[in-house]
């Protein structure tokens, strides 16, 4: 799991927790989720290509965020191919929705960490 932040329309950050699927050719992360949520309600508040946000996801010392623009998706097809993206990911379908929409993250920076392996002074991980 991961959290997502949106930004509330005073500039506060509102964060929870979600599935993410990431299509890295692309550039594009997607959430779905259902259209009454709050992180719609912030995305769709935004001016269209402004909705700011960031994804994160933490395991142990390693870590991922995705900051991009974020637009809300609500045709089926999107919403069909973004099912069957987090069906892939987490290994189960989710039940039909029909207030299911998807959130599309434009990715434009992506920060991380991941735990090397320590080398010792000869050269040969440790």
């Amino acid at each position: 799991m991961c959290t997502l932040t949106t930004l509330r329309s005073d500039g506060s950050p509102h964060v929870v927790p979600v599935g993410v699927t990431v299509d890295a050719d692309a550039g594009v992360a997607r959430v779905i989720t259902r259209k009454s949520s709050k992180k719609v309600a912030n995305i769709q508040a935004s001016r269209p290509g402004e909705a700011r946000v960031a994804i994160c996801q933490v395991d142990g010392g390693r870590w991922a965020t995705l900051e991009g623009t974020a637009a809300v998706l609500t045709d089926a097809a999107a919403v069909d191919d973004a099912v069957a993206r987090y069906a892939d990911r987490y290994g189960r379908t989710p039940a039909p929705d029909p207030e299911r929409v998807v959130i599309e993250i434009a990715i434009q920076r992506v920060m991380g960490l991941t735990a090397l392996p320590r080398t010792s002074p000869g050269g040969s991980a440790s």
